[in-house]
C-alpha cells in the first residue's frame, strides 16, 4: 500500500511520514469512516511534539528528508555546530551533494543563526539560498538533498 503525498501527489510507502519528493507531512489513510478537513497552513500533526528531548535550550534540528536518515534529531546546546559530509562534523551528512565543511550553526543573542562555509551547492531556508540567516521555529534548511527543520519548545 502507498500513501500518496497531500502536496505533490507522489506516491510513498506506507511507512513513510514525510513526502520523499517534496518533504511534506504525510497523513495515512487508515480506512476509518471519519472525515476531516484542514484549512491552508494548519498541519495534522505538531512535529515538535514528537521529538525527543531538545536539551536544557529546548532547540534542535530534525532530518524531514535525505539519506534515509528522516526522523534523526540533533539538540542544539553547544555555542557552534558544523554540519557536513566530514565525519569530525557535529552533524554528518554523507552524501556528495554535501560539502565536507557545509555550514555551521552559530548561537547568537537572538537565537540560532545558519551560516553557509562556501559550499558548492549552497545552504537554502526556506527555499531561498542564504549566505548567513537568523533561525525561526519551523524553518526548513537544506543542505544538499537533505531537508531539516529547526525546531524551538
Amino acid at each position: 500500500m502507498h500513501v500518496h503525498c497531500p502536496e505533490c501527489g507522489f506516491q510513498n510507502l506506507e511507512s513513510a511520514r514525510y513526502c520523499e519528493k517534496c518533504g511534506a507531512l504525510l497523513i495515512a489513510d487508515d480506512g476509518g469512516e471519519t472525515t476531516m478537513s484542514f484549512s491552508p497552513g494548519e498541519t495534522v500533526e505538531d512535529v515538535s511534539a514528537a521529538l525527543p528531548d531538545l536539551g536544557p535550550a529546548n532547540v534542535g534540528v530534525v532530518v524531514r528528508l535525505g539519506g534515509g536518515r528522516a526522523g534523526e534529531t540533533y539538540a542544539l546546546e553547544g555555542e557552534r555546530l558544523t554540519i557536513g559530509r566530514h565525519p569530525d562534523c557535529d552533524i554528518f551528512l554523507d552524501d556528495v551533494t554535501v560539502s565536507r565543511r557545509h555550514a555551521r550553526l552559530v548561537r547568537r543573542d537572538s537565537g540560532y543563526a545558519i551560516e553557509d562555509e562556501g559550499s558548492l551547492n549552497g545552504t537554502f531556508v526556506n527555499r531561498r539560498r542564504v549566505d548567513s540567516q537568523l533561525l525561526e521555529d519551523g524553518d526548513e534548511v537544506q543542505i544538499g538533498k537533505y531537508k531539516l527543520t529547526f525546531l524551538t519548545r
